[in-house]
């Protein structure tokens, strides 16, 4: 730095005006990403009822409709299971077959799930246009692991929401078919997330399952690296194909083959407040 007043003082000058200018300092251009802290993210088509769900766990407020993309940023929810125990839930858009080749809005937000613990892929048992769950279903997984194969790995539960329009053994034969056709071992729930059935119930195992997590990360160093490198092995893949899509929309652009759609993931500022309930 250059040199201040007090350097001027002397016993005929006790208050110098004078100073010196400094080198001037470094400067740079940083480029900051945000991504949001969830311990839960929701997966799942357009209208398979996640913003609903959020709405209905948390004080979370998403715009519902009866029509495809009604969400169009993230929303993050707190769910208070109890006095002392909380969690944060993410509801992104909904995603669509190709969204990994830039079809839809999902693939703009699907590196905000990079840091969750785990994945509540949200399924519609009785779709209004009578499409296929299992389709739906293999739909999304095709586009995760085409997106990120790290992200295709991480813990997936299955919760077959607006169980409420279906009755009795309607809705033990259908979600059978739906468990046997795809070969599901994993979790598994039933719920109405407009009436709340079954919510209770999935809150407090999602709960029980993030603590779990969080222990075994404490007292298993060999966990808690492997998880580690899970996430950074995540965030990369995600990283990467987002950048991948903005050069192939801006080439695309650049030779007249297409309009320059503004994709770019500078989308943070659109993302919703937490909410607690």
């Amino acid at each position: 730095g250059g040199l201040g007043n007090t350097h001027f003082k002397s016993s005929t000058n006790r208050s110098p005006r004078k100073a010196t200018k400094g080198t001037p300092g470094e400067s740079r251009n940083l480029r900051l990403e945000l991504k949001v802290l969830a311990d839960v993210g929701l997966l799942g088509m357009p209208n398979a009822g996640k913003s609903t769900l959020i709405r209905s766990v948390s004080a979370a407020k998403p715009k519902v409709a009866d029509y495809p993309f009604t969400t169009l940023v993230p929303n993050l929810g707190v769910v208070k299971v109890d006095r002392y125990r909380s969690f944060v839930m993410a509801d992104i858009p909904g995603l669509i077959e190709g969204a990994a080749e830039g079809a839809g809005l999902g693939i703009r937000f699907l590196k905000h799930l990079a840091r969750t613990r785990l994945l509540l892929h949200v399924v519609d048992i009785a779709p209004p246009d009578s499409s296929d769950p299992v389709e739906a279903v293999d739909a999304i997984a095709a586009e995760l692991d085409k997106f990120s194969p790290a992200l295709a790995e991480q813990e997936r539960w299955l919760v077959l929401n607006k169980c409420d329009l279906l009755q009795g053994e309607e809705l033990a034969q259908v979600s059978e078919d739906i468990l046997d056709r795809l070969g599901w071992d994993g979790e598994i729930f039933h719920i109405s997330a407009a009436t709340g059935e079954g919510c209770q119930e999935l809150i407090y195992a999602l709960m029980n399952a993030i603590e779990e997590r969080r222990l075994r990360e404490t007292e298993d160093p060999s966990y808690a690296e492997q998880q580690r490198e899970l996430r950074a092995r995540l965030e990369l893949e995600a990283r990467e194909k987002v950048q991948e899509l903005k050069r192939q929309r801006r080439l695309a652009s650049e030779e007249g083959a297409a309009d320059d759609d503004d994709f770019d993931d500078d989308d943070d500022h659109d993302i919703e407040i937490i909410y607690e309930r």
